[in-house]
This record gives C-alpha cells, structure tokens and sequence, in this order.
C-alpha cells in the first residue's frame, strides 16, 4: 500500500465531505456516545481557510482519497467552516505553535499511516516556516495517534456547542527547525 498526497484543492470539497461525514459518525464509536457523536458534528468538519492557504493535505491510495488534514498558521485551534468561534489571526511563529487541524481518515483505511503521513506532513510545513511547536485539540478518538506522534496533553475541555458536552483534549508538541543539507 502506497500513500501519496497533495495539497488539497476547493475541488476536492464533493469528495472530502462524505469522507469527514463518514469519519466522524464511524471512528468515534467506543470513544464517544451516539449523541456525543451527533453534538460533535457541530465543532468538527472542514475549514477551507486551510485549503485556501495552502496547508491543507489530501491523502491517496491509487488515485482515492483516504483522508484529509492539514496544519494552520492562524489562531483558531479546531472547528470546521459553521463552527463558532473562529479566529482568523496570524500567528507569530517565534511565540505560538502552529495548529493540527481538521485530520479525517476514511473509515475503511484507518489504522494504515494515513494519519501519520498527514502529522509528518504538518510537521515539515510548519517548521519550514519558522514554527517550534504544533498544537491541537483531540477527539479521543484520535488521541492515541497523537500521542503516539509525540504530542502530549496539556488540557482536558467539554465543548458544549452541539447540545451534549464533547470531551476533547488540547495537545502539543514541540518540534526542530528543518536540517538544511548541503
């Protein structure tokens, strides 16, 4: 099995959606409950500021879409296009991390490195651009892959924003300036 990615393109919008759709109501099973699940669909899914800047990643196997992340050089820490509580600032790389944002795996390919190829390659970008650290806010569904990533909790949060509370944990990690080779 051999992943490649891309920057993701407004384009690929018809095929990422049911891709996120289908990520949120099957991987958070056993982490969360069917109304937890329901609730989150409100501080999750895309942002496009992500694609429009240029830090946003698909990943393919043979031509399909598998999955879908990307890294952020703003403010805002997770939330998709309808999300509340967006902020749009610049971030200073020499004061803030960047932020892991928007990370989706089609069900039927989890567990095969997609999500470590997007971490790496959110990685290299936001060091490349001067940034020490990344950070991110978890689903617990996705918090052992992070973890494994090297990113440790720094902060358990309830979102309330769709009804039922959503338990998410806020991660960081630091990272090293990329090796210039000669």
């Amino acid at each position: 099995m051999t992943l490649t990615s891309r920057l993701a393109r407004r384009a690929d919008l018809p095929t990422l959606l049911p891709l996120i759709a289908a990520a949120i109501a099957e991987l958070q099973k056993g982490f969360l409950d069917d109304a937890q699940i329901e609730s989150s669909r409100s501080i999750m899914g895309i942002d496009t500021q992500l694609i429009d800047d240029g830090t946003y990643f698909v990943v393919e196997l043979d031509g399909q879409i598998v999955g879908c992340g990307g890294w952020s050089r703003r403010a805002t820490l997770y939330g998709g296009d309808h999300s509340q509580g967006r902020d749009p600032a610049l971030l200073d790389p020499a004061r803030n991390p960047a932020k892991v944002r928007a990370m989706y795996t089609d069900p039927r390919f989890a567990r095969r490195g997609v999500g470590r190829l997007i971490l790496s390659l959110c990685e290299a970008a936001a060091a490349a651009e001067g940034f020490g650290a990344l950070e991110l806010m978890a689903t617990l569904s996705g918090r052992p892959l992070y973890e494994v990533a090297g990113f440790v909790p720094i902060e358990q949060v309830e979102d309330p924003a769709g009804g039922t509370p959503v338990r998410l944990v806020r991660m960081r990690k630091p990272i090293s300036a990329p090796v210039a080779h000669k």
